[in-house]
């Protein structure tokens, strides 16, 4: 190690800088090289290492090394300007040979800027921009002279630019003066605050919120390699085959973005799989592209129908269409051929390591990893053909993973019948060798991934390069989590089999089942992932912003009708109709009559919320007492106490009460909602609450009794007494209502002929005791 920072130093690098340097293996490697590279033409000094330097850290690909190197060690390239036109150069062409003329003209080699030009250049620009100048002087932003400079004098040394338009400018302006250097004349702020301009903050956030849902999905998305400019990205290896198989790529595609959604089918979706959703159909859609949904149907023993169906179901709902259903065993006669091809390279091999050796990141190397490669396609036959047990031989890669991973496997013997395929095979592929084979093979354009699959990016590149197909580019992004629950099939499946929930559409589970049910609506999941955008950090978030997207949502969507939970009848002996009934028009939307009415039946006995009434009010309470009239929502009609009826334990049963219309009575303090008893009907209502006690229920320092002790109790309550308006008889399973001061609500699938049943969906406002 002293001997490469003294060798850094020594080519112009300062001690700190080369011992940083020293201590990254990739970059202290090619720096090695290249001085090793110019050193056989020149002599390296600080001017050359300097450029050397950038290229080792900056180069896409090292096979360009030995061209970039000769042209800086000749001199040919000299400045940094012409050094970031040649890595553009070669990023943008990678194939190999390169073409030289091209590549110097690219660069600048031989293109001299004399002091004139740069003189005219800048006096041109100066001009252009004098009004502007003599008005704002010293503060005048010159970035805007530059930028534009640059363009005009692309080879020009920088610090030349920049000394000629400080020189123009005193000239213009003179030396600067005392208001020069003073602060923002007061008139002038004050005059700029009264405008109602915004800070750069809220002219951000202005910006956010006016962009499209589609916009925000892309988020770092916007770094994202062209189609066809796969070989931009870090890391993307390049073979002699690379552009040709991607000129093939791009006259199947068109040059189309296509991603896929890739879930496999042993389980329910989740909350993080709704941002997996939109943000690999949303990105193909922003881009007028397609997304695939293809199911990882690789372990049979897992798979069932339930599954396959529920996952597009739940694509649908989020308002996604796949482009087309695939699943991994379409291609299982390909991955096999593929297998056959890699093993007669040499990069794979039959082993019989079990299971237990061969897990983790450090198992014993395989005594196998040399055998003859006739040996392993006949042991791969065998496996096809049945021949073998289980788990006695596997086919592994020999590769390793950027987590330290020695030789994943590739093929395991499972003799189960497959859920598509039948008894046809008994070996099936694992997602190392499945995954980015198939994306080769539906030609994805970007294989997006949650952040746990990054180990797995140099083993994506290298097995598509090794069986010599298109090379697609895996992106990987942040997981996205919830506090105060948990989304894994194994624990929810201890959840039913305790009886804590019903089933995976329980809704008190974020299953996307479960969230449907409950009544959250889809596009308020698509709102949420949106604003939660994608970086590749993991978002750990507390429920509320997803449930303030959903009080949103269901404010513009859910038609307003009433509801009572606990009712109290009343009666009311004045009755101002004789038939004993008034049809009253409702508007859905009480902020937009435009969206329409329905009919609700106002009748002589009527039930309120039995919170509703008090008997006797104190200073704070606004509705309905003994001493305190109140007004009915949208009856026009204020009601007076005449006597309250009660039980043998001493509870109120009735309400005796006389009406006035509001036109002729004192404005009451507060209007109650309320529902005929003739025509309401009656229907269930379950209120659910939090499942558990902590943000974190799989913490063991938290929750050291495990997920399953830290759930509340009575997280369910269930109102069967309820009464509704009898406008929502017709309802369908899902739709969605705001029920007047009591919050949104949905109807339940449990629903029949004989019972409406209804999951309160949230709240009207955030509970701020929830916690």
């Amino acid at each position: 190690m002293p001997d490469l920072a003294n060798l850094f130093v020594s080519v112009g690098l300062t001690e700190q800088k080369a011992k940083e340097t020293v201590k990254n293996k990739n970059v202290s490697a090619t720096f090695v090289e290249a001085i090793d590279l110019a050193k056989k033409s020149c002599e390296v000094d600080k001017s050359i290492g300097g450029l050397l330097y950038q290229i080792s850290t900056r180069l896409k690909h090292k096979e360009h090394l030995p061209v970039i190197v000769m042209f800086v060690a000749s001199k040919k390239i000299k400045t940094e300007i012409q050094l970031s036109c040649a890595l553009d150069y070669l990023k943008n062409n990678p194939s190999m040979p390169v073409d030289e003329q091209k590549f110097s003209d690219a660069s600048g080699v031989g293109v001299e800027i004399s002091p004139a030009q740069v003189e005219e250049v800048i006096e041109n620009l100066v001009n252009e921009n004098k009004a502007e100048l003599l008005n704002q002087r010293y503060r005048f932003n010159t970035g805007k002279i530059l930028a534009t400079a640059r363009k005009l004098l692309k080879f020009a040394d920088g610090r030349i630019v920049r000394s000629e338009l400080d020189m123009q400018i005193l000239d213009l302006l003179g030396p600067k003066t005392e208001a020069d250097f003073g602060p923002v004349a007061k008139g002038k702020k004050e005059k700029k605050e009264k405008s109602g301009s915004k800070s750069g903050k809220e002219e951000e956030e202005q910006q956010w919120e006016d962009r499209s849902l589609m916009e925000q999905l892309r988020g770092a998305a916007l770094k994202f390699h062209k189609p066809g400019e796969n070989y931009k990205t870090e890391g993307y290896v390049i073979t002699d085959n690379t552009m040709k198989l991607m000129g093939e790529h791009l006259k199947i595609t068109g040059g189309q973005v296509r991603t896929r959604f890739p879930p496999e089918p042993n389980g329910i979706l989740h909350i993080g799989h709704a941002k997996a959703i939109n943000f690999n159909f949303g990105y193909a859609k922003a881009n007028d592209g397609i997304c695939f949904l293809r199911y990882d149907d690789t372990n049979p023993e897992k798979e069932e129908e339930k599954f396959f169906t529920g996952i597009l179901a739940m694509v649908k709902w989020l308002g996604y269409t796949p482009y087309k259903v695939t699943h991994a065993s379409d291609y299982f006669q390909e991955l096999y051929d593929l297998a056959v091809v890699l093993i007669k390279k040499d990069l794979a091999y039959a082993c019989h390591q079990k299971y237990e050796e061969i897990k983790g990141i450090n198992p014993p190397p395989s005594p196998w990893r040399n055998r003859p490669i006739s040996e392993s396609v006949a042991l791969f036959e065998d496996m096809r053909k049945g021949k073998l047990d289980e788990g006695s031989t596997t086919i592994r890669m020999k590769h390793v993973m950027e987590d330290g991973k020695q030789d994943p496997v590739a093929y395991r013997i499972k003799f189960t019948p497959h859920h598509r395929t039948g008894d046809k095979w008994c070996i099936y592929p694992t997602y190392d060798f499945t995954h980015c084979l198939c994306d080769s093979l539906e030609h994805i354009s970007h294989s997006l991934c949650t952040k746990e699959f990054q180990a797995r990016r140099s083993s994506y590149f290298w097995l598509c390069n090794s069986v010599d197909i298109y090379c697609p580019v895996q992106w990987e992004y942040g997981r996205l989590n919830l506090q105060y629950t948990v989304v894994s099939k194994r624990k929810i499946q201890k959840l039913i089999d305790a009886g804590i929930v019903r089933d995976w559409d329980d809704p008190r589970l974020f299953t996307l089942t479960a969230l449907r049910r409950r009544g959250f609506p889809p596009e308020a999941l698509n709102e949420f992932c949106a604003k939660v955008g994608v970086t590749g950090n993991l978002c750990i978030l507390e429920p509320t912003m997803l449930e303030s997207c959903v009080r949103t949502t269901l404010n513009n969507t859910a038609p307003r009708v009433m509801a009572v939970l606990d009712p109290l009848k009343i009666t009311i002996t004045n009755f101002p109709s004789e038939d004993g009934s008034i049809k009253i028009k409702i508007p859905n939307f009480p902020a937009d009559e435009s969206r329409g009415h329905h009919s609700s039946n106002l009748t002589k006995s009527l039930y309120i919320e039995r919170t509703d009434f008090m008997d006797i009010a104190d200073k704070n309470y606004k509705r309905f007492a003994s001493n305190q009239s109140v007004g009915l929502r949208h009856a026009g009609l204020v009601l007076t106490l005449d006597r309250a009826v009660k039980g043998d334990n001493g509870d109120v049963t009735e309400l005796i009460v006389t009406c006035k219309s509001v036109e002729e009575s004192p404005k009451p303090k507060a209007f109650i909602h309320w529902v005929s008893a003739t025509s309401s009907l009656a229907c269930e209502i379950r209120v659910y609450s939090r499942l558990f006690k902590h943000k974190n229920p799989e913490d063991p320092a938290v929750v050291p009794g495990g997920f399953v002790t830290d759930c509340n109790s009575n997280t369910l309550t269930v109102n069967t007494a309820a009464r509704v308006e009898a406008s929502v008889k017709n309802s369908k399973v899902f739709d969605k209502f705001q029920f007047e001061r009591l919050g949104y609500f949905c109807v339940d699938p449990d629903t029949n002929d004989n019972k409406i049943v209804f999951n309160r969906t949230i709240p009207l406002k955030e509970d701020p005791g929830k916690n």
